[in-house]
């Protein structure tokens, strides 16, 4: 039997009980390599010990991987593993509403990169299949490892890459019990007077061995509640000014500019904004528990199992408010610079008051049981099964008040100036008119103020009559998607040392997977019972902040508390949405792998060599069930069941090669074609008819301009695809130092594209309800052909991307410098798509950087990234997914802290003490319109968060 060549730090960090799921397999091995050869087992702590932890992995692999080790039992360096993955080489993190969750892995973010747990696929608890990584405690992560190029058993495959999240052995660990405490606090005060801004973190982890060290436990518990603040502006777009003048010089819309501003043809102005100030806690509790038992020398049994109870509730007051050229009355216009609408004023409207609330609860239960059987001295057999589940619903409620309802008369109007400022639009007192107090209770009504969307009387709807009309207004709205998805597999494997040549081990076996994931997208009107009339707020709370755009608040109501009491009328919005059923779903899959993997040894001109090559061949055989829809001649929706299916095979090659060109110096290259799995979204069968009411649509003969249009799934869609290359050099000149370059190719043979495609709408055709009411008379449309948009396989493109890395003791320097320390990265990316489109997730250039000092038990580090625009998404109408432009971000946090451990001081040995600060510079998140920085349609602030944390171990 062959073996790899092991220095002298792998050894000893393997020994020391470093865990990956490559370096587990060679514990034994090492641990006797480093009896035989008298080497120290080096007991390696704090943020140094996980970062030569970290790089004793990287080394040992022969794929190119990036490697995260916790510093201690329960403790990783940042407060998340979505944090800590981000200051990865390549890896990006994303932040959404003010805590960073998605990622992104060489320029995909998180649909596009498999995720796991202990080698097995782990559910997110999203909408699709990426993994929101912050919801995961990090407490139960002892290494986390990235697969940037894979080997044949990897089985959560995707373009980006994979990350395996690995639990500790307890067999292997160090006994120990642990407690950790964290109390956090929002350097912004709550804007809403019902939440606060601070929270807590408490976790407890117990290892131990018993029954003559043959059975390994371990045990964690974690509970949390972290606030999270928020200041948003968000503009609805950006209009042309529309100068048409009638006859009289007067202009057609009602809008006017002083005479000393001149505003040029293509002008564009703020069109509108919903602005809030948001408060939220998310809760989490969380619970693991992994035993490992050793029976007889050749039997292993492992078993995992995790619990998730997750909460989030969060509330989002404000107004919401038409603007130039949509929705207000007259306007001015006072200032244009280079085509922009800098500044103005309106001077009459009636502001919608937004007391929105959210909460988000979700389950994730998964489990494992591995037994591991040696068969001889050389070849051991696998069996592994695993279940998972997730439940989430998503009740959000939007309601809506403001001085009474709309068409009753003598409301008074609000008149306000704007400025276009660098965070979105400033508001400030009208030069003339006055304004309204929106914090005065006494003077809001709970009612609709704008009848926005067609008003909505829900009683005469149901009684079959069009119920709609200037005199009556939605109060309100709630989505309530409620998610669920299982996933079960089960793998049999065989591992084996074999002498055939260069061919050192052969592992061999077969993976069967189900997964399953159903969406109902539930949704009603809400109207208050005072309808037609409005009523007075229900037990006001108190005002919502919203000086940070220049308006003093608004009254703020528990409108989530309202809705569950069941206070308003509800109208299920599925009667008249034909999105409702459009967007309700199931989708089952089932994957067969056949897998074999061969590891190579050997040396070629003093050269060590060694790696892989492998193949994967997956058959997938995947089915969605759903609805079509359209309407009837009364405007209610009708749903006719449908469904699709299909089945086909993948053969995915890789190839894996790492030479020592020199002592610690590694040269790497690999080839791979690799799969991302479709989107489950978009596998949905279903279909959905529109036809736009609009006489401009009906009476035109410009296909591009018809009434009808439509969306549909596919559930046919094949996987995306890749063929990809890797080449990378690798030099470890310390213990705790190396430098590295790398080069990646990703050739894009199959990315999924939106196609519109004109189709036939006769057979929907409905005479006298398709059709015009202009004064030419009731008029059937002109066309009954229009587009329908569909998600289609066969788009094709390319990423490539340089990534530089170093980690740097300075104690090579002068060992005066024992102690401090640097480790930074750049990556530099490019990519398109053949029909001009982006990458999702894909930023030109990241930046990470983190430097560190520690002795005698203080440690102090400061940690930068920076990463530039990239295409994400928000949710839209329906809480669904919408694709916005990022404009990325540069965070900032540092942490300082002391381990009693080195104080000698006995009553407080096992503490130890440490101080955070996340987002020092309260860096906003930005979007905006395209690539004009001064259009901004997005604005938050999430405020600097500050955390004391105590960590005791026994």
């Amino acid at each position: 039997m062959k073996n790899f060549k092991l220095n002298m730090l792998t050894v000893a960090l393997i020994a020391a009980g470093a865990s990956s799921a490559a370096v587990a397999q060679q514990t034994t091995d090492a641990s006797e390599q480093a009896k035989e050869d008298n080497i120290e087992v080096i007991a390696v702590t704090g943020y140094r010990g996980s970062l030569q932890k970290a790089q004793a992995i990287k080394m040992s692999e022969s794929s190119v991987v990036e490697v995260l080790s916790a510093e201690d039992i329960g403790k990783l360096p940042d407060t998340s593993i979505a944090e800590s993955l981000a200051r990865l080489p390549g890896l990006a993190g994303e932040r959404r509403n003010g805590r960073t969750s998605g990622l992104s892995v060489r320029g995909f973010n998180e649909n596009y990169v498999g995720t796991s747990l202990n080698g097995r696929e782990l559910l997110g608890m999203g909408d699709n299949r990426g993994v929101e990584y912050d919801l995961y405690p990090s407490e139960i992560v002892s290494t986390a490892v990235v697969y940037k190029t894979p080997d044949a058993t990897v089985m959560a495959q995707g373009i980006g890459g994979t990350i395996d999240l690995q639990t500790i052995r307890p067999l292997t660990a160090e006994p120990t019990l642990t407690f950790n405490a964290n109390f956090e606090q929002n350097g912004t005060s709550s804007g809403n007077p019902d939440f606060d801004n601070s929270g807590h973190r408490f976790s407890v982890n117990f290892v131990d061995k018993f029954v003559d060290d043959t059975l390994g436990v371990a045990l964690v518990v974690s509970s949390m509640e972290t606030p999270r603040q928020e200041q948003q502006f968000r503009g609805w777009g950006f209009a042309n000014v529309n100068l048409a003048r009638n006859e009289d010089g007067s202009f057609v819309n009602p809008r006017r500019a002083t005479d000393t501003v001149d505003v040029p043809e293509g002008t564009v102005v703020s069109g509108g904004h919903d602005s809030f100030t948001r408060s939220a806690m998310l809760e989490r509790d969380s619970f693991a528990a992994i035993v490992e038992y050793m029976p007889s020398d050749k039997l292993t049994l492992k078993f995992d199992a995790l619990y998730i109870d997750f909460t989030e509730n969060d509330v989002r007051r404000g107004l919401e408010e038409g603007g130039a050229e949509w929705g207000t009355g007259d306007y001015t216009i006072t200032g244009v610079e280079n085509g922009l609408v800098t500044s103005g004023y309106y001077d009459g409207f009636h502001s919608v008051v937004r007391n929105d609330a959210r909460r988000q609860e979700a389950d994730l239960m998964t489990f494992g049981l591995n037994l591991e059987y040696e068969l001889s001295d050389d070849w051991t057999a696998q069996l592994d099964m695993s279940s998972g589940k997730v439940e989430k619903t998503i009740t959000d409620v939007e309601s809506y008040s403001g001085v009474g309802r709309a068409g009753i008369a003598g409301r008074p109007l609000a008149a306000r100036s704007w400025e276009l400022t660098s965070t979105g639009v400033m508001y400030s007192d009208h030069p003339t008119l006055p304004s309204v107090d929106y914090t005065d209770a006494s003077l809001m009504r709970l009612a609709g103020p704008q009848a926005w969307g067609g008003a909505l009387n829900p009683i005469e709807r149901f009684q079959g009559q069009p119920g709609f009309g200037p005199d009556t207004a939605q109060d309100g709205f709630v989505n309530q998607p409620i998610f669920e998805e299982t996933l079960d597999s089960i793998r049999l494997q065989a591992n084996g040392y074999v002498d055939w040549g260069i061919i050192t081990a052969v592992e061999t076996g077969v993976v069967y997977q189900e997964r399953s994931k159903t969406k109902i997208n539930n949704g009603a009107f809400l109207t208050a019972p005072s309808w037609p009339g409005d009523v007075a707020i229900p037990n006001p709370l108190g005002v919502a902040d919203l000086s940070f755009i220049g308006i003093e608040g608004v009254t703020a109501y528990d409108s989530l508390g309202l809705y569950n009491s069941g206070y308003y009328i509800e109208t299920d919005a599925a009667l008249l949405e034909n999105g409702r059923f459009g967007d309700t779903y199931k989708i089952d899959e089932e994957l067969t792998t056949l897998f074999a993997k061969f590891d190579m040894n050997t040396e070629i001109a003093g050269m060590m060599v060694q790696g892989n090559f492998g193949v994967q061949v997956v058959n997938a055989k995947q089915s969605g069930e759903g609805f079509s829809t359209t309407s009837n001649a009364q405007g209610f929706t009708v749903a006719t069941p449908v469904s699709d299916s299909d089945s086909y095979t993948d053969i995915l090659p890789t190839l894996n090669l790492s030479v020592e060109v020199a002592d610690r110096q590694y040269v790497r290259t690999a080839l791979s074609k690799v799969i991302s799995r479709p989107r489950m979204d978009n596998m949905r069968p279903n279909a959905q008819v529109t036809f736009q009411f609009n006489d401009g649509n009906i009476l035109s003969d410009d296909p591009e301009n018809s009434p009808w249009g439509g969306n549909a799934g596919n559930t046919q869609l094949k996987p995306l695809e890749a063929n990809q290359f890797d080449l990378a050099y690798e030099n470890y000149y310390h213990d705790n130092g190396f430098f590295a370059a790398s080069f990646f190719f990703k050739d894009l043979k199959n990315w999924h594209r939106n196609e519109t495609v004109i189709a036939d709408f006769s057979d929907v055709y409905i005479p006298g309800f398709h059709q015009s009411s202009d004064a030419t008379g009731n008029q059937p449309p002109a066309l009954f052909v229009g587009g329908i948009s569909q998600v289609t396989d066969g788009l094709q493109g390319f990423v490539r991307g340089y990534e530089f890395q170093a980690s740097v003791p300075f104690e090579i320097v002068h060992e005066a410098l024992d102690g401090f320390g640097v480790v930074a990265s750049a990556t530099f990316m490019d990519g398109k798509l053949d029909d001009g489109g982006r990458v999702p997730g894909l930023s030109e250039e990241i930046y990470t950087l983190t430097a560190y000092y520690e002795y005698k038990g203080f440690e102090f580090r400061i940690s930068g990234t920076k990463r530039d625009e990239f295409l994400s998404e928000t949710r839209g109408l329906s809480l669904s997914l919408a694709t916005v432009e990022d404009r990325g971000a540069e965070l900032w946090d540092a942490q300082i802290g002391y381990d009693f451990s080195e104080s000698g001081i006995d009553a407080l040995d096992g503490l130890r003490v440490t101080f955070q600060v996340q987002n020092i510079t309260d860096e906003p998140t930005l979007k905006t319109n395209g690539a004009d920085v001064r259009q901004v349609t997005e604005y938050q602030s999430f405020g600097t968060n500050y955390m004391l944390g105590l960590n005791y171990k026994f």
